[in-house]
C-alpha cells in the first residue's frame, strides 16, 4: 500500500504539473535547451480463461509514472535520461496468468528493481548523442550510455507503442528478436535521403536464466530501412538482424549457445484512413527458446473516418510457432479503440484473445478485456 500512496502523489503532482503546462500552449520546454516530458499510464485487465485450472479469471491492474529530460546545449548534442515508477504488475505479477506472453508490454512495478541485474532501481536511461550534419538530409548520430535497443530497432507506425497502440507483447514488438532494455551500449545511425542503417551494441548484466545459469552477455544489432512515399501516403520498409554472445543455455543445460534473430517490419499509410503493417521473424533454435517464428500484422484505422483525427481503432493478429520448449504455438487476437481527450489524455479499450497451444497438457485459452488511461505530456 506504500507504494500505491507514493506513486498515487506523483502522478497527481504531475498531472497537476501537465494542466499547468497546458494551460501555458502546452509548453514543457523550460528554455530552448532544456524540456520535460513523459508519460503516466494506467490500466485494468480482467482475464476470462479455459484450460487453466491453476488459475483464475479475474482482474488486476498496474500503474507507471516515466518521467525524462532532456538537454541540448547545442544543436549536435543531447544529453537524455528517462526514469520509470510502477505500482502494481496487473495480469504480469507472477502466477496470475496462464499466457507465456504479457497481455501488457509495459514496464511494471517488478521491472524497475534491479535494473539488467545491475543493482540498479528506477534509472531507464541515460546517454550522450553526437549528431554530424553532412546536409539537410544526411546525419550520422552517434549514441553512447544506458540505452533501450528498442529505441532503434524494430520500430512500427502501427505497433510499437504500448502506451498508445496495441497491448499484447506479441503485437508490440517481435518478442522473439530479443531486443534488450535498459544497459550499457551504444548506437549509430546514419540518414542519407529515405535510407538509414542502424546499429546497436550492449553489454548485459544478466541473461535472466536462474542459479549457476545466469551470467552477463554481449548484444549486437543492425536494421536497415527504407521510407518511401508512393502516393498514398509514407512506408517504411526495415530489415533486423541480431544475435548474442553464447551465453544462453540449451535445451539440455548442457551448452551454452548465441541468440540469433532476422525480422522485417513493414508499414505503410493507405490513404487518409487505413494503414497496414507486418512483422515476420525467424529465430535460430540452438539455444532454448519459447518462440522459433512470428508472423503478425494488421490495420490501424484513422480518427479522420469519423472526423477526429486524433482517435484511433487498432486491430492484429499474430501467429507464433513454438521453438525447443513446451509452447507448440501461440494465437493472439486484439482490437483496440483509442479516444483522445486533448493533446494529454487519451482513454483505449482494448479485448484480447490468447491461446497457447502445449505441447503437452493443458492448453490455456481466454479473452482479456481492458482499459487503459495516459496522460503523455
Amino acid at each position: 500500500m506504500r507504494v500505491w500512496k507514493k506513486l498515487r502523489l506523483c502522478c497527481i503532482l504531475a498531472i497537476s504539473g501537465i494542466f499547468v503546462l497546458a494551460g501555458n500552449g502546452f509548453g514543457y520546454e523550460i528554455n530552448d535547451k532544456l524540456s520535460i516530458g513523459g508519460i503516466i499510464a494506467g490500466e485494468w485487465q480482467y482475464q476470462d480463461i479455459n484450460d487453466a485450472p491453476d488459475f483464475d479469471s479475474k482482474g488486476r491492474g498496474a500503474m507507471v509514472f516515466q518521467p525524462e529530460i532532456s538537454f541540448t546545449p547545442t544543436d549536435s548534442d543531447e544529453l537524455f535520461a528517462c526514469f520509470g515508477f510502477g505500482a502494481g504488475n496487473g495480469l504480469m505479477e507472477e502466477g496470475k496468468s496462464p499466457f507465456i506472453l504479457a497481455p501488457w508490454a509495459a514496464d511494471v512495478q517488478d521491472d524497475y528493481k534491479d535494473i539488467s541485474g545491475r543493482n540498479r532501481d528506477y534509472l531507464l536511461t541515460a546517454w550522450y548523442k553526437h549528431t554530424f550534419s553532412f546536409s539537410e538530409d544526411h546525419t550520422l548520430g552517434l549514441t553512447g550510455g544506458i540505452i533501450n535497443a528498442g529505441d532503434y530497432m524494430d520500430e512500427n507506425a502501427f505497433a510499437n507503442d504500448e502506451f498508445s497502440q496495441f497491448m499484447n507483447e506479441a503485437l508490440v514488438n517481435g518478442p522473439n528478436a530479443f531486443l534488450p532494455s535498459y544497459d550499457i551500449g551504444g548506437a549509430v545511425e546514419w540518414e542519407i535521403g529515405g535510407f538509414s542503417i542502424k546499429g546497436v551494441a550492449m553489454a548485459m548484466g544478466t541473461n535472466d536464466e536462474e542459479g549457476e545459469f545466469e551470467e552477463p552477455y554481449n548484444f549486437y544489432g543492425m536494421q536497415i530501412a527504407y521510407a518511401v512515399d508512393f502516393g498514398l501516403g509514407e512506408g517504411n520498409y526495415r530489415l533486423i538482424v541480431d544475435t548474442t554472445s553464447s551465453a544462453f543455455s540449451n535445451v539440455a543445460g548442457t551448452k551454452k549457445e548465441r541468440l540469433s534473430c532476422a525480422m522485417i517490419s513493414f508499414d505503410q499509410q493507405l490513404g487518409e484512413i487505413l494503414g497496414a503493417w507486418i512483422r515476420f521473424g525467424w529465430q535460430d533454435d540452438e539455444a532454448a527458446i519459447d518462440y522459433k517464428d512470428i508472423y503478425t500484422g494488421g490495420l490501424n484505422i484513422s480518427g479522420n473516418l469519423w472526423g477526429r483525427e486524433c482517435d484511433n481503432i487498432g486491430i492484429g493478429y499474430g501467429h507464433l510457432r513454438g521453438g525447443n520448449l513446451d509452447v507448440d504455438h501461440t494465437d493472439v487476437f486484439e482490437i483496440y479503440g483509442r479516444f483522445a481527450l486533448n493533446d494529454i489524455f487519451a482513454v483505449t479499450g482494448d479485448v484480447q484473445y490468447m491461446k497457447d497451444s502445449m505441447k503437452v497438457g493443458d492448453s490455456p485459452d481466454g479473452w482479456i478485456f481492458g482499459l487503459r488511461m495516459t496522460a503523455e505530456f
